[in-house]
């Protein structure tokens, strides 16, 4: 689940329709799946959840090897490889997150294919008595596949990309021109992503082994797991459709890529009007509204909400809803209507901080040799200003955190707290039973796990406090929060598959606790909401782990291995790009057609400014431009409960339910840094794979939409990485009018009178 820098987790919710979508057609196979049905008379063996009655099998074969070469020769590429391709894609203008679901598909036929060429011949290891081994135990199983995705899982971060972490480190490095080093970076990176397993192994029995804990996202995992490992007789089949579309993406990424990159923001408006500002304005889908923008490139389809092909269409609708609301009425009203906050002294779409006078606010200069404030730079320069897009985005993402809550509590409190109670009456069920067979993991285990990690959390911010700035007592109080929190999340995690964010909330208190340190205020964010979001994503993969009848200690090793070595891999991979690419993030410095912007990381730099650096009150605050944000809390706070009210008012309107405000007011949560022409062809692509072929060309849908998903994804990762090993390293380009990017350079202009932006190409005003 990604959960953006200062919104809620929009892709939480799309999970969710989309799991109600999976289960009303079975599967992802042809074959329609019916109802388990109790033997004997034993209703015990039924899960009190339909929906996992309909997905999870009631069966376990405890004799299937999960300790195989193959799982940890598979599960260790592909960890690397996902962590080095995440961490990569992560700095470019159109990031690529490459999920565990590439890795499930294609791991599959190499799988099978070891199974049949690696010897099967037996041998003894000193020390482990008469037990013997093999490199081929036997068929390529369901078992082993689960353990690799976990793997997968792990260098993806949990589905984040990259782990959070890194993005301190490039801030430090890219925009603050400061250095940290190496141990500093791994010991932060390595216990914020470890300290939510603590959590959750805390947890475990609470939220995992009840049945009514039900976790709604890993049954998507499980339906494809069963589809992919049942037979296939199909003439064409998976593994050969991923193969051609792995090829056909692959080879067609060097294309916009590459030789075409104007085809990655077909922006057409803008070469229709090449000297009118509005009009670029308006048709810019890099930096304007994208009225009419489209792509011809999957890394810009896919780049910051992930795979269309994975979203339900009644999801995409309602992103649909609150993305056109926002930037197509909103938007033109706040920036030609009222000129809010002066709107038209700044450019109509940027995540760039400001002077009054429209000019880029020079961070550097109101940070002194401390890494801190300096007040007199500050009051030197005034006041910093935000783009009208880019404050309503935070005051947006006030409201779909608190419209999360009350959605939750309204719409799915009673379930949650019915279910929540259930969990302690209730049985053993099937599962829970079954699993019961395999050793547990002993609670010590996660015990020392967390007071080795808080350890060396504290020896981090005593011992190398000049590089992290957080002090011990900030580091306690973000445990508090990550800790009181995990619980009630993880419940509503568990029981509706939303989560609610704490991000902003983590930002907003130390923000006003200790104003004035940056990357005190980022590693505080980091420590309080990141460990949180970590424990909830692994006890998702526990609950998976628990439905597919995985050895709990196998779960703990492959988890626990898979974090370090992916946040490693992200470490390097970091420092080595940040080392070597010259002007890496810094837009202004690099060329128009250069790929290493680092959007998501900007939007992180801006983040600490605002809540770190110059602090909320400044901002948000009696003190700055932007007080009246906050009432967006009160308004997200009471939307979903006016419409929870109407649907109590008129109960045969089937579809208010439907209307999900914290997706709608969280659809533009990425923006920035997602553009308008990543969601123009995100709803786009979505509706018409996700309406039309789901609609008339169903088994189609059925059995290859997975798959093209992740072929698309794969073919994408291998070329962009090729390229950059063949032709970008040496600085080998094209330049020609296709490689000159969108082609609106008027787009970011002002138009307000008196404000000039020298060196920008600009009229005078």
């Amino acid at each position: 689940m990604i959960i953006q820098l200062y919104t809620f987790d929009a892709k939480s919710s799309t999970t969710t329709l989309f799991l109600a979508f999976v289960l009303t057609m079975g599967t992802f196979d042809d074959r329609k799946v019916s109802p388990p049905t109790a033997t004997d008379g034993e209703d015990d063996d039924l899960s009190p959840i339909e929906e996992v009655r309909l997905t999870v099998t009631n069966t376990d074969d405890h004799t299937l090897p999960v300790w195989t070469f193959r799982m940890w020769f598979l599960g260790l590429i592909s960890c690397a490889l996902l962590s080095f391709f995440n961490q990569f894609f992560s700095y470019r203008t159109e990031p690529l997150v490459i999920t565990q679901i590439t890795v499930q598909v294609a791991t599959l036929p190499i799988g099978h294919f070891l199974a049949a060429v690696l010897p099967e011949t037996k041998f003894r290891l000193p020390g482990f008595g008469s037990k013997s081994f093999s490199f081929n135990p036997g068929p390529f199983n369901m078992k082993e596949h689960v353990l690799i995705s976990i793997f997968a899982n792990a260098g993806s971060a949990f589905g984040n990309g990259s782990a959070y972490a890194v993005g301190i480190v490039t801030i430090i490095k890219a925009f603050y021109h400061r250095n940290i080093s190496f141990l500093a970076g791994w010991l932060l990176i390595i216990t914020t992503q470890v300290l939510g397993y603590g959590w959750a192994g805390l947890l475990r029995k609470y939220v995992v082994e009840p049945a009514h804990m039900w976790w709604p996202g890993t049954l998507v995992q499980v339906s494809l797991f069963r589809a992919l490992h049942e037979k296939d007789e199909q003439r064409m089949t998976r593994a050969k459709f991923f193969l051609i579309a792995l090829i056909c993406s692959f080879s067609w990424y060097l294309v916009p890529g590459y030789l075409f990159s104007t085809l990655s923001s077909i922006s057409w408006v803008c070469w229709a009007f090449s000297n009118s500002v509005t009009a670029q304005q308006l048709g810019s889908g890099m930096k304007g509204l994208g009225l009419g923008a489209i792509t011809l490139d999957w890394s810009v389809v896919a780049s910051f909400l992930f795979s269309p092909l994975i979203s339900p269409f009644f999801a995409i609708v309602n992103v649909l809803l609150g993305y056109a609301l926002i930037i197509y009425v909103i938007m033109p009203l706040s920036y030609w209507g009222v000129d809010l906050y002066g709107a038209r002294r700044f450019p109509i779409f940027s995540s760039h901080l400001f002077t009054a006078e429209g000019q880029k606010y020079n961070i550097s200069a109101i940070v002194n040799d401390k890494f801190q404030i300096d007040m007199q730079k500050y009051e030197e320069q005034g006041r910093i200003h935000l783009s009208t897009f880019f404050s309503l985005t935070y005051g947006f993402g006030f409201a779909s955190i608190a419209s999360t809550l009350t959605h939750v509590a309204f719409f799915y409190g009673r379930e949650i707290y019915d279910r929540f109670r259930a969990s302690y009456k209730e049985k053993e069920d099937i599962h829970t039973r079954l699993m019961k067979r395999y050793k547990d993991i002993p609670n010590w285990w996660f015990h020392l796990l967390l007071l080795v990690t808080l350890v060396v959390a504290l020896i981090l911010c005593t011992v190398l406090n000049d590089q992290v700035q957080m002090p011990w007592w900030g580091l306690i109080f973000a445990s508090a929060i990550a800790f009181i929190f995990t619980l009630p999340i993880s419940i509503i995690t568990a029981t509706t598959n939303q989560t609610p964010g704490l991000n902003i909330i983590t930002e907003y208190i130390m923000g006003v606790i200790l104003p004035g340190r940056p990357i005190a205020n980022v590693c505080f964010k980091v420590y309080g909401y990141m460990s949180m979001t970590q424990a909830i994503s692994f006890l998702s993969d526990f609950k998976l782990g628990h439905y597919m009848k995985i050895p709990p200690r196998s779960m703990f090793l492959v988890q626990f291995i898979g974090t370090i070595l992916a946040g490693t891999i992200n470490l390097a991979v970091a420092v080595w790009m940040l080392d070597s690419i010259e002007n890496i993030c810094q837009d202004e410095l690099l060329p128009p057609d250069s790929p290493w912007t680092c959007p998501g990381d900007r939007v992180f730099f801006d983040a600490s400014v605002i809540w770190g650096l110059v602090g909320p009150k400044r901002i948000f605050g009696s003190l700055g431009n932007y007080s009246s944000m906050n009432w967006f809390f009160l308004g997200g706070a009471l939307g979903p409960i006016i419409i929870w009210l109407f649907y109590k008012a008129f109960p045969k309107q089937s579809w208010l339910p439907l209307v999900n405000l914290p997706v709608i007011l969280g659809a533009t949560g990425a923006m920035p840094p997602a553009t308008p022409v990543n969601f123009n062809s995100w709803i786009i692509v979505g509706t018409i794979f996700n309406c039309f072929v789901f609609r008339y060309r169903k088994q189609w849908w059925q059995r290859y939409n997975y798959i093209l998903s992740a072929a698309l994804d794969a073919g994408v990762a291998f070329m962009a990485v090729l390229l950059y090993f063949s032709v970008g390293v040496e600085d080998i380009g094209v330049s020609w009018w296709g490689t000159d990017g969108e082609h609106c350079p008027l787009a970011s202009c002002p138009t307000a009178k008196g404000i000039n932006v020298p060196g920008s190409g600009c009229p005078v005003n």
